[in-house]
């Protein structure tokens, strides 16, 4: 006989207490902790893994077979880079993103495309009418004969449906409106989510069905749900971009199948998501030449090398706190660089508002771009522009060092096949032997000797501190 149980789980990382916390004591997070009752029958909770191979024992490591069915290919360039070479059989994916940033519209093309090429695909809404995705499909002119929707909230009714068509990929938009009717938890809570993402896992590893999750997120960025959520799924990504520019930036922060952090560019348009082939040239070509305050850094997204105009831009203080404001880069970073500047190279930035801003809605986390932020500032302060052909790479140490940084040959023929003569490098202890040859290097060991080096020789001024 079923009976009824309380428990207090954290809306962010899926802890459970008997009583309720005002505090979670795994994530730390103040208020998350909600109150839920569960009905639970004899044996409730137990998760039962899928048999492999028909039975349920151990096996050695050596006689596991290691053969697998080929990936599924994605006819969007962009989405297949950030999965890795395409969908895997089997696989769990999680798209997250926030409301009206296009994760419906990318989805939905993905769906038609691979409808189109790789067999039937089964489109499940549980927030749309069918009427409403086809006036969607009729917008971005889609028409594939085997894209199959499916208005449906219940997880039973999905499966079943599932089972049925046995489609090439199965799209849930989204798990925080799907039902488990075996669940008393409203949809969208904590319990809820859980038992759908398990139930979804179970049929994508027992049928080798690959399964696609929209998921919404919290005011945080971060997808709504447990945090359980994410270590269900073999992939997690995320649709990211500033609502006001065109530019759309799919991003890997898990995969199972592939390396992390990959990212795919999207421009939007009136006819949906478009592919940007060469990142690189879209972020700059709206650059204005021979402007103080900005310079072009060179950083890595997984795998592709990135070329990035920032900005910056120092005014004197009107008050006595002097503000630090980053758009598109983390604020501790932007401290660190100008309490270097202040303490090493002797520009009085204590008196200065500064502003940094990276150009197209990319938001750099790599420490690699720390050259490119400081030469930036610098250049705003002195109001003196940098070369033009110069492109920038190297972190910055509390010393003023500059350090060197990962796979520079990748990011030197990015810089050469853009059109950059020069580039600003951390002094090489070697000379690695595939470096481009059209390109000039400048090494440098602080952050004085690049000021020097791309500064000094625009007029008598010494723009360092004797």
């Amino acid at each position: 006989m079923a009976k009824a149980r309380s428990a207090y789980i954290c809306s962010n990382c899926g802890k459970r207490s008997a009583a309720y916390l005002g505090r979670c004591p795994q994530c730390g997070e103040f208020a998350t902790m909600e109150q839920h009752v569960e009905q639970l029958s004899r044996g409730a909770g137990r998760v039962r893994a899928p048999r492999i191979g028909g039975e349920r024992k151990p096996l050695l490591l050596a006689d596991i077979d290691i053969s697998q069915e080929p990936r599924i290919a994605v006819p969007i360039e962009e989405f297949s880079r950030v999965l890795g070479g395409g969908l895997v059989p089997g696989s769990l994916v999680l798209l997250g993103g926030e409301p009206g940033i296009g994760k419906s519209t990318l989805v939905l093309e993905l769906s038609a495309k691979l409808a189109a090429t790789s067999g039937p695909v089964l489109y499940v809404s549980g927030e749309e009418s069918a009427q409403q995705i086809k006036l969607r499909a009729d917008r971005l002119g889609l028409n594939a004969p085997d894209l199959y929707m499916l208005t449906e909230t219940d997880l039973n009714e999905i499966v079943n449906q599932a089972r049925k068509l046995d489609p090439t990929l199965l799209v849930i938009d989204s798990i925080q409106t799907t039902n488990d009717p075996d669940s008393d938890s409203s949809p969208g809570l904590v319990a809820q989510v859980r038992q759908c993402a398990i139930a979804l896992q179970n049929l994508a590893k027992g049928s080798g069905l690959s399964i696609l999750i929209i998921g919404h997120v919290t005011k945080d960025g971060n997808i709504a749900g447990p945090r359980v959520l994410e270590h269900i799924v073999d992939a997690v990504l995320y649709l990211e971009g500033d609502p006001f520019q065109q530019y759309r930036l799919l991003r890997g922060v898990k995969n199972r199948f592939g390396a992390t952090s990959e990212v795919g560019v999207f421009e939007m348009s009136g006819a949906g998501l478009t592919q940007v082939p060469n990142p690189s040239e879209a972020f700059l070509e709206e650059r204005m030449i021979n402007a103080s305050g900005s310079s072009i850094a060179i950083t890595m997204e997984g795998t592709r090398p990135l070329l990035v105009e920032l900005q910056a831009l120092t005014s004197p203080s009107a008050f006595g706190n002097p503000r630090r404001t980053p758009n598109g880069i983390d604020l501790n970073r932007l401290l660190l660089i100008s309490a270097v500047l202040s303490k090493r190279v002797g520009l009085k930035l204590w008196e200065q508002d500064i502003f940094v801003n990276v150009i197209g809605g990319l938001r750099i986390s790599e420490p690699a771009s720390d050259l490119a932020m400081a030469l930036a500032i610098a250049s705003s302060y002195h109001d003196r522009a940098l070369p033009a052909d110069l492109a920038i790479v190297g972190e910055v140490g509390l010393s003023g060092e500059v350090r060197r940084v990962g796979q520079l040959t990748a990011r030197l023929n990015e810089a050469l096949k853009i059109g950059f003569k020069r580039a600003l490098v951390p002094k090489l202890r070697r000379r690695p032997q595939d470096l481009p040859a059209g390109i000039q290097l400048i090494e440098v060991r602080s952050v004085t000797e690049a000021l020097r080096a791309v500064l000094s020789g625009a007029g008598n001024q010494s723009v360092i501190r004797k």
